[in-house]
């Protein structure tokens, strides 16, 4: 499986100047964000951890786990953190009708009252993060460091370094809050939450724009 940990920004900034891939680097803040949850196991784990940092955080929500998990959703609001749209059913863009992939959108807006966006796997159309940029106005956000908790052929220390040596101030990094990701995303949490926190950073999540 072939990603890269650092996003080249200056290149992706000149290619999707309308998609968000950092955040400003005049402060030493890091902007942690989960995909793919809730999840009922690994989502409360996250929430613990975030909470024994005073840390905060932006959910990725899955829209089907959302209606599944409502208790959860509650619990991450309350406790500070924001959360964007993922889709109702995690459908890849690119492989999917325009009209599908927009009323998965609209049925997710339903659970998760957020103007912030991510695309399940980085994968959209220009046509669709035209559409959605546009109107109704969402605000896609794209990442600087994959931690690869994601890939079954990385290993927990990986996933760890791979966030240790690609973040700084500003960057927008991606955890998974999943079944798949769970034992990785969990070692290379703590050890992140840890490491940054020692050199004086602070974990903070995106602001957010409730749906009109």
């Amino acid at each position: 499986m072939f990603y890269l940990v650092r996003t080249p920004l200056a290149v992706t900034r000149m290619l999707y100047p309308k998609r968000l891939w950092a955040m400003p680097a005049t402060e030493k803040k890091i902007y942690l964000t989960f995909d793919d949850g809730p999840h009922p196991d690994a989502t409360p784990w996250v929430l613990d951890k975030l909470r024994e940092y005073a840390a905060h955080a932006t959910f990725f929500c899955i829209g089907k786990n959302v209606a599944q998990y409502p208790g959860i959703y509650k619990r991450i609001l309350a406790e500070g953190h924001t959360t964007g749209n993922h889709t109702y059913h995690h459908f890849n863009g690119r492989k999917t009708a325009d009209r599908s992939y927009f009323d998965d959108i609209i049925k997710a807006a339903g659970f998760i009252d957020s103007r912030l966006f991510r695309p399940p796997y980085g994968s959209m159309t220009s046509f669709q993060a035209k559409n959605l940029s546009g109107q109704p106005g969402y605000t896609i956000v794209m990442w600087s460091v994959l931690s690869g908790d994601f890939d079954a052929a990385v290993t927990p220390e990986t996933c760890f370094l791979n966030v240790q040596q690609a973040t700084g101030n500003g960057s927008i990094v991606v955890f998974h809050d999943s079944e798949k990701a769970f034992a990785k995303m969990t070692y290379a949490l703590e050890n992140t939450l840890r490491y940054f926190s020692e050199r004086g950073f602070r974990f903070t999540s995106l602001p957010v724009v409730p749906n009109p």
